[in-house]
């Protein structure tokens, strides 16, 4: 890569990588696969930096990098590795004091990857459905089905008091 173009890339990065962490954060619902999901994303992007810095829009080229690479990583090999005999049962949620942004989470971490990824999109960035079905690779249709899915998982597991979309 020329000097140029690496400055630029250097730039871009460094003023989108809190914004990354964020979505990969929700998605994730984990701050240290968070930060791997970003790494493996702004490393890629810098391979793909002569095309990436072509597209019409990049932020929306580099958010599909980043939801596509949470979405396959449930395919990698590494990812049936089990640690445990079993798998640890969900953190409570206290109900006592505890912030409905912390039961939206963890409730969230509970629907499967791929509603959890439209829901985010959805709602946490406020993307059309078209702009969704782009990033996900997918018809307009799947993007709505798996909207109403997602929500519908999500009103079974909060609490009454914390109101999903309808």
């Amino acid at each position: 890569m020329r000097d140029s173009a690496e400055e630029e890339y250097v730039e871009y990065v460094t003023a989108r990588v809190p914004a990354l962490r964020r979505l990969a954060y929700v998605l994730t619902g984990d701050g240290h696969r968070a930060d791997d999901l970003v790494q493996q994303t702004i490393t890629t992007l810098y391979l793909k930096w002569p095309r990436a810095r072509a597209a019409e829009n990049i932020d929306a080229y580099v958010r599909t990098m980043l939801v596509r690479g949470y979405l396959d990583e449930k395919r990698l090999a590494w990812s049936k590795v089990r640690l445990f005999r079993q798998i640890p049962e969900p953190e409570p949620i206290e109900e006592t004091g505890a912030e409905d942004r912390q039961v939206l989470r963890a409730a969230l971490r509970r629907v499967p990857r791929q509603q959890r990824a439209v829901l985010v999109l959805r709602f946490f960035y406020d993307l059309p459905v078209e702009e969704v079905a782009a990033i996900l690779g997918c018809s307009g249709g799947t993007v709505k089905s798996h909207t109403s899915r997602g929500l519908a998982a999500l009103r079974r597991l909060l609490p009454p008091r914390i109101e999903v979309p309808r």
